[in-house]
């Protein structure tokens, strides 16, 4: 029996589909394959043994590169797929929303497609009726509530479903990464309302790409590489290995090799100012200190990201920067932001060397966050696609190489 402090068990849970290789195109070919023992087909494993457990009122980040199985595995717990060995218990009524248009019909009516989609989630006409309101005023679709769905754009399309999602009186609520395709403001809403949710204690299964997200809305989660679990901790922990595993692209297996090594070690970060943050292009100064442990070519790369937009809005590769030799480096970097209001901007800092691989890079509690005052002027007319929106107006300062 499943502890009553449980929302959701998973043990041992397999998933696999078969792929097919080769076409036949008469009962004659497929049963001259089968007595030969030729198969048609390849067998994909998708879920190698999952096992974990969500508590009541947990914000529970999947996190994991495209063809992890973070899908399937949602698909399961939702009760769309059904696992090949393994059990999936659910204590609470759940309400999943995964893929972008299920349980909507594009003939129909913004409105129409309301009763539709809440009568799939459970919903009396009456119930319905009573938050009808309230999902249009979410959703910021009044005026077009009377127009077929197929005349929404897919921004427009997962505001309706979301909305509609978001008013089951559910125990628990499963969500996909297809939250990502809102535009701001509505990001601004659903910003609102996870941070109104893990204040209320709502169980919610979160499967993202964005680690900003992981660390600002999660208090547990989990990393799935290749259908098995990787980590599962704090939203840190996972987050840093996320970053590990995948950043500039790196496999795996070659993250795995770089960590051990340790070429580089000792990475911190300084900010040494961001008090001039009232004038109309306000100044961000740092300093990166760390230690080579053997002769080698080395340079820092920085970003500076919007936290709440989920916006990377600079960065600084500094190969003109790289410098050769052990011992202890530090450098000093000052840039103004123009063009930028309010905002919480994440600094991101590794170390890299001759092929540009991560050698280091700053783990969660020495990465600053800098905090950008309001003004009245916000234009992002200092644009530069090679370098994020802002254009770089920064230069470094070699103080020890």
């Amino acid at each position: 029996m499943m502890n009553k402090e449980i929302a959701v068990k998973v043990e041992q849970v397999k998933k696999s589909f078969r792929l097919p290789i080769e076409s036949t195109s008469s009962l004659k070919r497929t049963i001259v394959n089968y007595f030969k023992g030729i198969k048609g087909y390849r067998e994909q494993k998708v879920l190698k043994g999952i096992s974990f457990e969500v508590n009541k009122g947990d914000f529970f980040g999947i996190v994991g590169r495209n063809g992890s199985g973070k899908s399937t595995l949602l698909k399961i717990i939702s009760q769309i797929y059904v696992p090949e060995n393994g059990t999936v218990e659910i204590d609470g009524k759940l309400v999943s929303f995964i893929e972008l248009g299920v349980g909507f019909n594009p003939e129909l009516t913004g409105r129409e497609n309301v009763y539709l989609n809440g009568a799939m989630l459970g919903f009396s006409e009456k119930e319905i009726d009573s938050m009808y309101d309230d999902i249009v005023e979410f959703a910021e679709l009044s005026e077009f509530m009377n127009q077929k769905l197929k005349n929404y754009s897919s921004g427009m399309q997962v505001r309706l479903a979301f909305s509609v999602a978001i008013q089951a009186k559910s125990d628990i609520l499963v969500l996909d990464e297809v939250l990502a395709v809102g535009d701001e403001a509505f990001q601004r809403k659903c910003n609102d309302y996870f941070m109104q949710a893990r204040k209320d204690k709502k169980t919610i299964i979160l499967v993202t790409h964005s680690m900003e997200a992981v660390r600002k809305y999660c208090n547990r989660a989990m990393m799935i590489d290749k259908g098995e679990i990787k980590v599962i901790g704090t939203p840190d922990e996972v987050a840093n290995q996320y970053s590990l595993d995948n950043v500039y692209g790196l496999p795996t297996s070659e993250a795995a090799d770089v960590e051990k090594e340790m070429p580089i070690t000792d990475l911190k970060i300084r900010l040494l100012s961001n008090t001039l943050l009232n004038l109309p292009d306000p100044t961000v100064e740092f300093e990166v200190s760390y230690r080579v442990m053997k002769d080698m070519h080395s340079y820092i790369a920085f970003s500076l990201t919007d936290i709440d937009r989920n916006v990377w809005l600079y960065n600084d590769n500094s190969f003109d920067q790289m410098t050769k030799g052990e011992g202890k480096k530090i450098f000093r970097y000052r840039c103004q932001l123009k063009g930028i209001n309010q905002c919480k901007l994440k600094l991101v800092v590794s170390v890299r060397g001759d092929s540009e691989e991560p050698l280091a890079i700053a783990d969660a509690d020495n990465s600053p966050v800098i905090i950008l005052s309001p003004k009245a002027d916000m234009s992002f007319s200092e644009r530069d696609s090679s370098t994020g929106v802002l254009t770089r107006t920064g230069a470094w300062e070699v103080i020890s190489k």
